[in-house]
């Protein structure tokens, strides 16, 4: 039981990791610099592309923001037509 948790001692608490998340196609620049204002992320540049990096917490609040941004461009778009 001791062994247990010194292992968990030494493992990060959950809400001080890190996690990164893919940028999806069609984001605009000012979504991006928005949610990264907004919910405290930083932008990293990897070899696979750009991605938001944060809590886990943040990230999934991004996300949110994100799929409410594109839903909402594309009921501008079909009311266009």
């Amino acid at each position: 039981m001791e062994k247990d948790r010194r292992m968990e001692d030494d493992l990060p608490a959950e809400d001080t990791m890190l996690y990164e998340m893919r940028i999806p196609a069609g984001i605009t620049q000012s979504i991006v610099a928005n949610i990264i204002t907004k919910f405290s992320l930083e932008l990293k540049n990897t070899d696979d592309g750009p991605v938001l990096y944060g809590t886990k917490e943040n990230l999934e609040n991004a996300q949110d923001h994100i799929v409410k941004a594109l839903n909402e461009r594309i009921r501008e778009l079909e009311n266009k037509s």
